[in-house]
């Protein structure tokens, strides 16, 4: 007999419980709030059956998959989904847990009051219709698994972290640039700190306003807990911004000197970088859960990856987007050989903008997703957790 058969299941011993205005009835399988039938899944409802009787007591999260998915082969991330679909149904929020509560990277721990309910006449049958799963209980419903008003702040808070994170991009992409094209002899006579500051303010500028829009749109993907959701957000995000700064910088260029260059980065080249950034999260194991730094070094790869499929399809990202604003204005002296010879390139081919495509893809994502973790205050303590993603053979 193994060890696992010693452990009783879920619902080996029927009762009725009460925490805050919720009634658990294993005997009957049902879960009511007020009067009011709460629908949830079977997986679900055992999960919460099996929180609520170790109430106050860690349940790790081997113990979820020995007694909830026994038999079958599942990743963190069902758990993860199963323990956020517990909690839309709750109202309640991770951030501020009433009844469940995150031990990173161990389990999960039923927080609330729970009390003997056996006298209660329970959920009365002519209760109303169930609400649906994806609706707030005893509240109007609404898009997020929590009220509207911390819902926004959330969209904003990661929104802002996301700008951070685009402006570390920023600075390390100016730099690069910066420092790679102040040497070059045509453009000593502008000024090694002229070029530096010219380039970090647009590097700047362009990483600030594509991570806001990224991370605002998987930000807002993410209310109704959907990873599909996420990912859609970060691309229309990316395609959104991107849009805006190529058709800004045409007209900036149109106005101030009378044309303006074609092919530089927009909202195509937006959307795929946005699209890989949350690939990157979500595959890393998003950050809902603590994972260390695994979804920003996934980020940093997919965008990586991302950026050089980009230029290598004959996209745009920082350093195509000079090139060709340098082959448009004759007169300028901004010189973009250097960085081709940094990779051994006489002039910039193709293969040294795919390999900067990589570079500035890498950066973009890393910084904006570990400037997310940071704010959700997930990176050090996931750290704890050396498994990470794992999947659980029967």
């Amino acid at each position: 007999m193994s060890a696992s058969d010693d452990i009783p299941p879920p619902l080996a011993t029927p009762t009725r419980v009460r925490f805050e205005g919720f009634v658990l009835d294993t005997a009957n399988r049902s879960l009511g709030r007020d009067g009011v039938p709460v629908a949830l899944n079977a997986r679900y409802f055992d999960a919460l059956v099996l929180l609520v009787r170790e109430h106050g007591q860690l349940v790790g999260k081997q113990r979820f998959f020995d007694e909830v998915w026994a038999g079958s082969v599942v990743t963190d991330a069902a758990l993860t989904q199963c323990i956020k679909e517990i909690r839309r149904l709750l109202g309640d929020d991770a951030g501020r847990p009433r009844f469940v509560r995150t031990v990173a990277g161990h389990g999960y721990v039923f927080i609330a009051q729970v009390h003997d309910d056996t006298e209660s006449v329970g959920v009365p049958t002519d209760a109303p219709a169930p609400v649906e799963a994806g609706s707030s209980v005893g509240k109007p419903p609404t898009d997020s698994d929590e009220p509207l008003q911390p819902a926004l702040a959330r969209v904003m808070r990661d929104g802002a972290a996301a700008t951070a994170g685009g402006a570390a991009a920023g600075l390390l992409g100016g730099l690069l640039y910066g420092s790679a094209l102040a040497v070059a002899p045509q453009s000593q006579g502008l000024g090694t700190l002229s070029i530096l500051m010219v380039l970090l303010a647009l590097s700047l500028a362009v990483g600030m306003a594509g991570a806001m829009g990224v991370g605002v749109g998987m930000a807002a993907g993410r209310l109704r807990g959907s990873a599909a959701g996420m990912l859609a957000g970060g691309a229309v995000g990316g395609l959104v911004v991107g849009g805006l700064v190529r058709l800004l910088g045409s007209d900036t260029f149109t106005l101030l000197v009378g044309r303006a260059p074609t092919g530089i980065t927009g909202g195509l080249e937006g959307a795929v970088i946005g699209f890989a950034l949350a690939v990157g999260v979500f595959l890393g194991g998003g950050l809902e859960q603590p994972r260390g730094w695994r979804p920003a070094w996934s980020a940093a790869l997919s965008t990586g990856i991302a950026g050089a499929l980009v230029t290598l399809a004959g996209g745009s990202l920082m350093a195509t987007s000079l090139m060709r604003v340098a082959a448009t204005f004759d007169e300028t002296r901004l010189d973009m050989a250097p960085l081709g010879a940094l990779l051994g390139e006489p002039q910039l081919g193709m293969a040294a903008q795919a390999a900067l495509g990589l570079l500035e893809g890498g950066i973009f994502g890393g910084c904006v997703a570990a400037a997310m973790l940071l704010a959700r205050g997930q990176g050090a303590s996931g750290m704890q957790d050396p498994q990470g993603v794992r999947r659980h053979p029967r």
